[in-house]
């Protein structure tokens, strides 16, 4: 599943093939939620991982011009992505999943027969019989952010894998119909490694003012020049600066869009749509199981919320 194995890591919790095997043997059922992509109400890709603009999207789009080099493309694209320190403009336009229990930051992990992804079914069943799709996301108020952004990231598992144990998102959930989305702002490059340490360790890594996370059910991201001023931005680069600054903005020249990362694939187009599907794909698993640490820690935490 991908050169980190993100998905088995986030819904199996080890990859290893036996224990896969043993899953479809025994007919586990894992629900998952998946994303689609939309550009120009034009469907474009469906996401059940990591949807990233800016820094995640950079290294995707530099490490495919270095394959040759394998694995450690990626350590390399990394390196030179962060050195850049590229951030880019935009809007963003979210609603809201009102429909879950829980939150990003509440610690709350998903595991196996997750009651939270079991209830936020349920509601979300409950408010489309209700209303309908259409009609709720029409009624629904609209969120907007406008900032500089170093990386915009949305999620629909934790992503953890064996270099970020926790994930992106720690208590982002398989199934309950909502994505994390991850916003980190225009910062300095010591901020922003403080921030990427902090996935490789136990820290909180939205503690930070820099960082902004929402549970989303929908969102739209829109750069500072739309797509139909694109091709005139290129037309007028090449006149002034000819082919060398088009092919290396690395000069005086701004980066106008980045490049979006769908698990593991480039998609260019800059503005999209995205909506969250409620279990709509299932996976031979069983979701990852409470160890007795976890459990520990999960009876501490209800005896502090009952006290």
């Amino acid at each position: 599943s991908g050169s980190t194995d993100c998905i088995c890591y986030s819904t199996v919790g080890i990859s290893d093939p036996v224990t896969s095997a043993l899953h479809i043997i025994v007919g586990d059922c894992q629900p998952l939620d998946v994303s689609s992509v939309h550009h120009n109400n034009t469907f474009l890709k469906y996401s059940v991982s990591l949807l990233g603009y800016g820094f995640y999207g950079d290294i995707l789009k530099d490490s495919e011009k270095k394959r040759w080099m394998g694995p450690m493309r990626y350590d390399y694209s990394g390196f030179k992505t962060f050195l850049s320190h590229h951030y880019y403009e935009g809007t963003i336009a979210y609603q809201p999943a009102k429909h879950t229990h829980g939150s990003p930051r509440d610690k709350e992990s998903c595991r196996t027969g997750c009651y939270i992804c079991k209830q936020s079914e349920k509601e979300l069943a409950e408010q489309n019989k209700e209303h309908g799709l259409k009609h709720e996301e029409g009624e629904e108020e609209w969120k907007v952010i406008k900032g500089k952004f170093l990386a915009i990231n949305a999620v629909s598992m934790s992503c953890a894998c064996p270099r970020s144990p926790k994930g992106l998102s720690p208590a982002a959930h398989l199934a309950d119909g909502s994505a994390d989305l991850i916003l980190v702002r225009k910062c300095s490059r010591f901020d922003f490694l403080r921030y990427l340490v902090r996935h490789t360790n136990q820290d909180d890594q939205f503690d930070f003012p820099f960082v902004d996370v929402y549970r989303v059910k929908c969102f739209q991201f829109a750069s500072k020049l739309s797509e139909d001023n694109e091709s005139n931005v290129i037309d007028i680069g090449k006149k002034r600066f000819g082919q060398f600054c088009r092919d290396h903005p690395a000069c005086c020249c701004n980066i106008v869009n980045s490049t979006w990362n769908c698990d593991g694939e480039t998609l260019d187009s800059s503005a999209v749509e995205v909506r969250v599907h409620c279990q709509l794909l299932k996976l031979f698993a069983r979701g990852i199981e409470e160890d007795s640490k976890d459990e520990a820690a999960h009876s501490q935490s209800s005896i502090e919320q009952l006290l």
